[in-house]
């Protein structure tokens, strides 16, 4: 095991800070130049298959820095670009299936391209934190983990973070609020399967429950599960009008790495490994974990309702039951 980085020894700083992002299309790109707009550190380098486009992505960014007040560099790059980076960020996959929004579907072609990436990455001598993004993300980061070799809390997908945000959305458009007026977590498989834990979920401090019921007019008749469904199909809403989603799916990525860099130790429902709580055994899924210089800091382990819990451990199945088919 080599000798522990930066990354896992102290806390970081902006200068010598760096993340590689693999994979230079609309999410790849979308989320180093939301990471340059943050400032968040001092060197982005963008890998892809195709070396010409994560130039040309990096040259048009290099030109936006000088309107951001920055000094960053941003440049393309091998994968020896990820010796000494904090964070990589996995956004390469095998194309969507057309005509099917079912993630699952992209399992086996995805799976060849994530293990290519993270051999080449570990190749490198990468001991920092992973950040996997490629879809289906629970499971692809299950198998980063297992074939990095990497302790569980340095490899991080995504997860349902984006979801909550679309959640939190939709509650606060209902009764005409900021987004941030609204704390709720959407917790499981990013993907059909996920939960809400209501139980847990407020507006102004209260619950949506109680929100629900006393504001009859606004809420219209919707229901909690309305609610769900329309989370579940938010991602679709976008995918099946542009082709993509990309801008959404950036900023919470950079959320996530921003926490890590910045050791903000934010609360934020993303896929990490759970081994014990809420009942669960060595599974990758969304739960609401601190996230800081180190990784996954701490697993916060919420109050579910009985019903939450078990469509909890449902979501957790389906994961699970794919893991025999993985082959490392």
């Amino acid at each position: 095991m080599p000798e522990p980085t930066k990354t896992s020894e102290v806390h970081m700083s902006f200068r010598n800070s760096k993340v590689v992002i693999v994979g230079a299309g609309n999410v790849g790109s979308t989320t180093a130049f939301s990471i340059v707009s943050q400032g968040l550190c001092e060197d982005v380098c963008l890998i892809d298959i195709n070396k010409e486009v994560a130039v040309g992505q990096a040259l048009d960014m290099q030109d936006a820095v000088y309107f951001m007040n920055r000094n960053m560099r941003v440049h393309a790059g091998g994968y020896e670009e990820c010796s000494d980076a904090d964070i990589v960020v996995i956004t390469a996959a095998a194309p969507m299936p057309k005509d099917s929004n079912d993630r699952l579907e992209m399992l086996k072609p995805s799976l060849h391209v994530v293990r290519e990436v993270v051999q080449s990455v570990m190749a490198s001598g990468f001991n920092g934190i992973f950040i996997v993004v490629s879809n289906p993300v629970d499971i692809m980061t299950y198998y980063t983990w297992r074939v990095s070799g990497l302790p569980a809390e340095r490899v991080i997908g995504s997860g349902t973070n984006l979801d909550t945000a679309r959640l939190c959305r939709a509650l606060s458009q209902m009764y005409d609020l900021a987004p941030a007026s609204v704390e709720a977590f959407v917790l499981g498989e990013h993907g059909d399967s996920e939960i809400v834990s209501w139980n847990s979920a407020t507006i102004g401090g209260k619950r949506v429950d109680d929100v629900l019921r006393d504001n009859a007019p606004r809420t219209r008749g919707t229901t909690r599960e309305d609610l769900r469904k329309r989370t579940v199909q938010a991602g679709w809403d976008v995918f099946s009008r542009k082709g993509n989603t990309c801008y959404g799916i950036g900023a919470s990525v950079t959320a996530i790495a921003k926490s890590i860099l910045l050791d903000e130790k934010s609360i934020m429902p993303v896929s990490v490994r759970v081994d014990g709580m809420y009942g669960l055994s060595g599974t990758y899924l969304s739960v609401p974990a601190i996230l800081d210089h180190t990784g996954v800091k701490e697993i916060v382990e919420i109050d579910l309702q009985k019903d939450e819990l078990e469509a909890l451990h449902k979501s957790a199945e389906l994961l699970t039951s794919f893991y025999g088919k993985l082959d490392a």
